[in-house]
């Protein structure tokens, strides 16, 4: 699957390397492109995935800001209620595309 910006590949992976949380889907962060992600230092904390990390997209000169996020370590029950571990995985906003 990718995420694309603007025609722009900005993370791939096979979709069995992909997360589904809640519509939204998460991939690996070795999967996203070098550059793209800009840290941000808005705050927030999820009730059942833990605190959140989110990221400003950057591609083609264009910055989103706080388009992207990930859980740089999710609760354990969150682990568990996922059945997978997506510590650091990413997921995208809506401007990003998900396609397979």
């Amino acid at each position: 699957m990718k995420a694309v910006l603007d025609g722009t590949v900005i993370a791939e992976a096979p979709k069995d390397d992909l997360v589904s949380i809640e519509g939204n889907w998460y991939f690996p962060p070795s999967s996203v492109a070098e550059g793209v992600l800009v840290e941000s230092p808005t705050p927030y904390t999820c009730p059942w995935k833990g605190e959140c990390q989110y990221f400003d997209v950057t591609s083609g000169g264009k910055a989103l800001k706080d388009r992207a996020w990930s859980y740089p370590t999710p609760y354990p029950t969150a682990i568990e209620r996922v059945g997978k571990d997506f510590s650091g995985y990413v997921a995208f906003w809506k401007e990003v595309q998900v396609v397979d």
